[in-house]
């Protein structure tokens, strides 16, 4: 009973901020104006494959350069000494500290037709190049500000391995090779599983990257369910059809990733 009573507080939070909306979204796109029952606007979401495919896509894309990138560094991370992680640490998260809306705009500086990268290149020559309003620009600043989720679970994981397994792999005959593959990566598969989830979630729901950086030709999903809010085309009932389809997109990828949990993994 006493154990009911505390979890009360979160139980409400989850029915009014999360079970709530979840039904209004349902309950607005398989319904009209008018409050009558319809699959049309569901239908309707078929036109839009092609940015569904896109963001997909350039989700996936920016996902396996963030686990590319955070998994040699949060191993490197987790191996420091406690004091020397602690700073490392802060400085991975310091510019989490900054809006996200300006970290993004300091990149619409940086890759403008007239911005640094394009001086710093005609300085020795080359360029200018189109760097900004394009699908690479849209996957850089994704990998840019969602880096960070994919590091803090790896490390967290790889913080846990116990040096002596690493140490006791090496004396009986392993390379580091054989170290890397059969005893490092299968222990850290939780947290490779964790930062997928965290960044390719956010990833393919993001709008204002893709706005900010990919201009109008770069249309993501995200830009689409706001567009049917707060744009010109403005349709509710759409715009809940499109995120509806959405989480079921979310939730399927999702549960493709539990099938291969790590919890059966065996070190072998």
């Amino acid at each position: 009973m006493k154990t009911r009573i505390m979890a009360a507080p979160y139980l409400v939070w989850m029915s009014v901020f999360i079970v709530v909306p979840l039904l209004m979204v349902a309950y607005f796109a398989v319904t009209t104006d008018k409050g009558t029952f319809t699959v049309s606007y569901l239908a309707d979401v078929g036109q839009y494959t092609n940015i569904f495919v896109r963001s997909i896509w350039l989700s996936v894309i920016a996902t396996a350069i963030c686990l590319v990138l955070a998994y040699p560094l949060a191993f490197m991370l987790s191996r420091m000494k406690k004091h020397h992680q602690g700073t490392m640490l802060m400085i991975i998260m310091l510019p989490m500290w900054m809006n996200f809306l300006l970290r993004t705009y300091a990149w619409m500086t940086l890759l403008g037709n007239n911005g640094i990268i394009n001086y710093l290149l005609g300085l020795v020559g080359l360029g200018p190049y189109k760097l900004i309003n394009t699908s690479g620009a849209v996957v850089l600043g994704m990998v840019y500000n969602y880096l960070p989720f994919m590091i803090l679970p790896l490390y967290s994981v790889m913080e846990k391995i116990d040096r002596s397994v690493i140490e006791a792999a090496s004396d009986l005959g392993s390379d580091p090779r054989s170290v890397l593959l059969r005893v490092i990566i299968p222990l850290s598969l939780p947290g490779v599983y964790s930062g997928i989830t965290m960044v390719f979630v956010p990833c393919i729901s993001t709008f204002i990257i893709s706005r900010m950086l990919g201009g109008g030709s770069n249309l993501l999903i995200g830009d689409l369910i706001e567009m049917q809010f707060l744009g010109n085309s403005y349709n509710p009932h759409l715009g809940a059809a499109i995120s509806l389809v959405l989480m079921a997109i979310v939730l399927v990828i999702m549960t493709v990733m539990n099938q291969f949990s790590p919890d059966d993994q065996v070190l072998i």
